[in-house]
């Protein structure tokens, strides 16, 4: 890659507009349905943006899309302004990773440090300069201590970090994970989202996590709503939660909290409809002291 191909997408970050998506489809064979249906929008640079929606949504299909892995059949996508071809493609997608739902399908290397080193070496890293960029994606996961362990003996929520610094290695613009707590035990499904909202403070990278977790949408910048295919809201988690009977009407959940503030006043407990549980327990012991 040349310096021009290099700094293809880094001249461009004044462009606020990270990621673009305008009137993409796609179906996976010509007598189904489309998987992805005429979906268009802008996620702005810097932005924790969580893509919510029933199995068979569209929601994984549209991430392969962003990455590249399917290619579109109708519709743009530009990355900070510039239009994703044939022809740039490859450029583009060094600019973006993802982190898969499986963390045991995304190891090559026998031990941390080869894993992690495997992605810079397809990058064209020189050798000299990786040690450090490998210390550095360690640490900033939490996993420097282990760079010489075998990943068989990871926990599930070791090998998804480990799986996080192979990406963050890269330094890529946008990161895109794809369910990437689905298969995790309570506390690696912590430690990830710990990440992620540790990223989404910096402000440097977008963040664009695909998820069932109602509650991880409640620290997004905005939420994408799938339905059938096509992407039926796009608003703060606020906004979106607000209609949360047309939530469930398209078998979604909602937060925890929320629907312990709806279950409590469905049985006359006058509590404020909140999205925090700070909030929530703040009013119950006001409530409380005032008997």
């Amino acid at each position: 890659m040349n310096k021009g191909e290099k700094n293809i997408i880094k001249a461009d970050k004044e462009k606020n507009i990270s990621l673009s998506l305008k009137h993409i489809t796609y179906r996976y064979k010509p007598e189904y349905p489309d998987a992805v249906h005429n979906v268009s929008v802008d996620i702005n640079h810097g932005e924790y943006v969580t893509i919510i929606g029933h199995n068979g949504s569209g929601k994984s299909t549209l991430s392969k899309i962003i990455i590249g892995v399917l290619h579109k059949q109708k519709g743009d996508i530009k990355v900070f302004g510039h239009l994703v071809t044939n022809k740039n493609i490859k450029t583009l997608r060094k600019y973006l990773g993802i982190v898969f739902q499986n963390p045991d399908n995304q190891f090559i290397g026998s031990t941390v440090r080869d894993d992690i080193a495997f992605g810079l070496e397809n990058h064209l890293i020189p050798p000299k300069e990786m040690p450090e960029i490998i210390s550095k994606a360690a640490k900033s996961v939490g996993m420097e201590k282990y760079l010489d362990h075998e990943p068989l003996w990871l926990s599930g929520g070791q090998k998804q970090r480990v799986a996080i610094a192979s990406v963050l290695a890269l330094e890529p613009d946008i990161i895109i994970f794809d369910e990437a707590t689905s298969m995790l035990d309570p506390k690696g499904k912590r430690e990830v989202k710990e990440i992620i909202l540790k990223l989404k403070a910096d402000r440097n990278k977008t963040i664009i996590s695909i998820t069932h977790d109602m509650d991880e949408i409640l620290h997004a910048d905005k939420v994408m709503v799938m339905n059938k295919g096509k992407l039926v809201r796009f608003d703060t988690p606020e906004n979106i939660l607000k209609d949360w009977e047309y939530l469930q009407s398209i078998h979604l959940d909602i937060p925890f909290v929320l629907k312990v503030a709806l279950g409590l006043k469905s049985h006359g407990v006058k509590v404020k409809q909140t999205l925090s549980e700070e909030e929530l327990v703040k009013n119950l012991c006001q409530l409380d002291s005032k008997k």
